[in-house]
């Protein structure tokens, strides 16, 4: 589904009349044109008028090879949410300026080496696209609220996601991640939202994290009715509690203190 100019110019043996087919097919919609000599081929099976491609996660999943679409827009595509992100997230492993293409707005985030696992590609309409998986998008949107929607989004993300992953499979990813302040918002989350992890789970995290650890979750400054410290995770957090649970489905009083000690 994805061609290169080098490909071309190999098939025509000519620079000069591999650019001008190119063109041509650009201009009549056969290929898509992504990023710097690769191009996204469409099928013939659309017709000898060819409209574009109308799957925005298929193209931003080819832009860059070494990719895959994550945090909201991975949530949003497993059912986590129903909010629609305009813009599609995408993991990399080099700095890259955004980019519109066919009318999807498609913005890069360099990761970590260590952080760039747990992908693999989905069928969507008949194309293969690179999500992250369910788990790991859960750690990834924890990992980056700001990529998530922001804290009340995570929640609503994070009480959705919890009724339908594997909780090891979940800690697991969150330990290779090697990041404290991670460990502290899952854990703090999936109480809040009265889904608290199995207590071998708990441990696991509790052992990786130094007793004297604290971060922070939600908005820089601290005000009055936020939650404040929770010493169950070291945290910090500054943000009202009913904020937080403004889109997720009433919950039992006091379910989501279960494990606050």
């Amino acid at each position: 589904d994805v061609v290169e100019t080098a490909d071309i110019i190999g098939l025509l043996g000519s620079e000069q009349r591999a650019r001008k087919v190119i063109r041509n097919l650009v201009r009549k919609g056969w290929l898509v044109r992504l990023i710097g000599g690769r191009y996204m081929l469409l099928p013939p099976e659309r017709g000898a008028e060819n409209i574009g491609e109308n799957n925005p996660l298929a193209i931003a999943s080819v832009v860059v090879e070494k990719s895959y679409i994550g945090w909201w827009s991975a949530a949003a595509f497993q059912g986590f949410t129903t909010q629609k992100p305009a813009t599609i997230t995408v993991a990399v492993l080099r700095q890259m300026a955004a980019r519109t293409i066919e009318g999807t707005d498609i913005k890069f985030i360099k990761v970590e080496p260590r952080k760039f696992f747990g992908f693999r590609p989905y069928t969507i309409y008949g194309r293969d696209a690179v999500l992250s998986e369910p788990e790991k998008t859960v750690i990834d949107c924890i990992d980056r609220p700001d990529l998530a929607g922001g804290p009340v989004e995570l929640v609503r993300i994070v009480h959705a996601a919890m009724a339908r992953i594997e909780m090891e499979k979940l800690a697991d990813a969150a330990l290779k991640m090697k990041s404290i302040s991670l460990l502290q918002r899952l854990g703090f989350l999936t109480d809040l939202v009265g889904r608290p992890l199995p207590e071998e789970t708990r441990r696991r995290l509790r052992d990786a994290i130094p007793k004297s650890a604290r971060s922070f979750f939600g908005r820089a400054a601290r005000k009055d009715g936020d939650i404040g410290y929770v010493a169950a995770w070291g945290l910090y957090v500054h943000a009202r509690k009913s904020d937080l649970l403004a889109e997720v489905p009433r919950i039992k009083a006091g379910s989501e203190a279960r494990h606050a000690d």
